[in-house]
């Protein structure tokens, strides 16, 4: 217990939902008026840039319908970071990952000959084999060398990158690239549809909204859920008590990478219809996905509204773009600040607040 003047901080370890909420509201708004101070180095009234972006993004149906697309692969990561998160395997190596998927995914596209539907079954197979091998090396890395994941995931990515680039510039360059790094277009057997009007590839869109459900109750109201708790709250207790800690972190990790490999299918197939520059494939979701499952709180329904709000965040910055004059990276200062407050509130939520009433601070 803590006092300062008449409040007390006294801890409070389970946090109820209403805190959890008020701080995390807290930590968001902390965090759009620090971005404030960005407009004003560009000069750019704040209030006139923020009333801008809500007009033309959230209330436009054409931005609106940008931001669901670019939600689609932040909620499979999402989802799958709080599978990861839950038992302390701290994947950072979503970027990678998904690209991982794309790769697989395309190899399927332009080299093997299948006709509609098959051909689009095999990529998000491939890709989220792929997707989940990828993370299942940090994985063994961990668990049987006590290597730090955080270090591997994320230096994986690195690798992912240039595996793209070399294919591209390389063996898998198209016939028509003139001048440019890209594969060959994508045949139509291996493209997803979409929703008319706009770059939302449904088939993707369903997928993740069914993850999301589908894990829910998995850590709800399955027996391998309560493992996942028993085990990432207390993996030495866990490993006393003979629970396989080894095959239910690998099985998690194996999970979590591959729905960030079906988030690379669905961008290569639903979106770019070529494998091409990695950062053209992925604006950076592995990485906004950790403020997905973070701001989720754990939660894999909660991850739908949180994947949507960062979605129109990215969107954001096609309208900071066009009609601000500000370059569209600046959604990247966006998600920093607002993974920055996020991490520095989170002791807010274990302690409760109290109001000392003067006779017991006499």
């Amino acid at each position: 217990m803590k006092r300062v003047g008449p409040l007390v901080f006294e801890k409070d370890l389970n946090a109820p939902s209403a805190r959890v909420a008020a701080i995390s509201l807290l930590a968001l708004l902390l965090a759009f008026s620090a971005a404030a101070l960005v407009f004003l180095a560009y000069g750019v009234n704040p209030a006139q840039a923020y009333r801008t972006i809500f007009i033309e993004t959230m209330l436009s149906p054409s931005g609106f319908a940008e931001g669901v697309r670019r939600a689609i692969p932040l909620l499979l990561i999402g989802v799958g970071l709080v599978l990861a998160f839950r038992v302390q395997f701290w994947n950072i190596g979503a970027e990678g990952q998904l690209l991982l998927g794309a790769v697989a995914a395309a190899g399927v596209a332009l080299f093997v000959p299948l006709g509609a539907p098959f051909k689009l079954l095999l990529m998000f197979a491939a890709g989220f084999v792929a997707g989940g091998l990828w993370a299942a090396l940090p994985v063994l890395l961990k668990l049987l060398l006590g290597v730090n994941d955080v270090l591997t995931t994320l230096m994986l990515n690195y690798v992912a990158v240039y595996l793209v680039g070399w294919l591209i510039h390389g063996p898998w360059r198209g016939k028509s690239a003139l001048g440019f790094a890209y594969s060959d277009k994508f045949p139509a057997a291996a493209t997803l549809p979409l929703i008319p009007g706009t770059y939302v590839h449904w088939p993707t869109l369903l997928l993740a909204l069914l993850a999301a459900l589908g894990v829910w109750v998995v850590l709800a109201r399955s027996g391998w859920g309560y493992l996942l708790r028993v085990v990432g709250d207390n993996p030495e207790a866990a490993s006393y008590a003979r629970l396989p800690v080894f095959a239910t972190v690998l099985s998690v990790g194996l999970a979590a990478g591959g729905l960030a490999g079906f988030a690379g299918v669905g961008e290569v197939a639903g979106v770019h219809g070529r494998l091409l520059d990695a950062y053209q494939i992925s604006l950076g979701y592995g990485y906004t996905a950790i403020i997905v499952a973070w701001l989720a709180r754990g939660n894999p329904l909660l991850a739908v509204a949180t994947a949507l709000f960062m979605g129109l965040v990215f969107a954001s910055g096609d309208v900071m773009k066009i009609s601000l004059q500000m370059p569209f990276r600046v959604t990247d200062v966006f998600n920093g600040l607002i993974l920055f407050f996020l991490i520095s509130t989170e002791r807010l939520l274990y302690y409760r607040v109290r109001w000392r009433p003067r006779r017991e601070r006499d």
